[in-house]
């Protein structure tokens, strides 16, 4: 059953970053043939931690953000009114804001009865990594996204299930 849970935890995640890229004015694209277990991503300055817990599974979704595509998503989300600049709090809060609408969609859909969402961390810098718990029962899985006018965004997930 956990790997159900997980199947659809990572499909239900991967539909609403394209939905809600769309909805905020953003063309998401999945990179199929780049979708790994474990993970793998590149030149990360801005990322948006979120723990997702209950139905027997706990874990994160992170979602990671290039420099153009940090840039692509503060200027969609803010109408071009914020600068996409990862010093200033607001413009890192749209990232906090996206992994919200993302989350709470994929709850939504993922219909898993007494699952939950923690607030997100944001987190900025060059060279930014995710280095996920080597434990056994960790299953990590990127899935990354090409964002159109520029840039990349990963998905990381990262679940333990009980």
């Amino acid at each position: 059953m956990a790997n159900e849970k997980l199947a659809v935890l990572v499909n239900t995640f991967g539909s609403s970053v394209i939905s809600v890229g769309r909805e905020v004015g953003l063309e998401v694209v999945l990179n199929k043939a780049q979708v790994s277990q474990g993970v793998k991503v590149t030149d990360i300055c801005a990322a948006s931690l979120i723990g997702v817990v209950g139905s027997g599974i706990q874990g994160t979704a992170v979602i990671m953000l290039d420099k153009s595509g940090f840039s692509s998503v503060v200027n969609a989300m803010s109408g071009g009114m914020i600068a996409p600049n990862k010093q200033d709090p607001v413009a890192m809060s749209v990232i906090g804001e996206l992994s919200n609408m993302v989350s709470g969609r994929s709850l939504t859909q993922a219909a898993l009865p007494g699952m939950d969402v923690t607030p997100p961390q944001l987190i900025a810098g060059e060279s930014i990594q995710n280095v996920p718990n080597q434990s056994a029962g960790i299953k990590s899985f990127t899935l990354p996204f090409t964002v159109n006018p520029a840039g990349t965004l990963y998905l990381v997930l990262s679940f333990n299930a009980s």
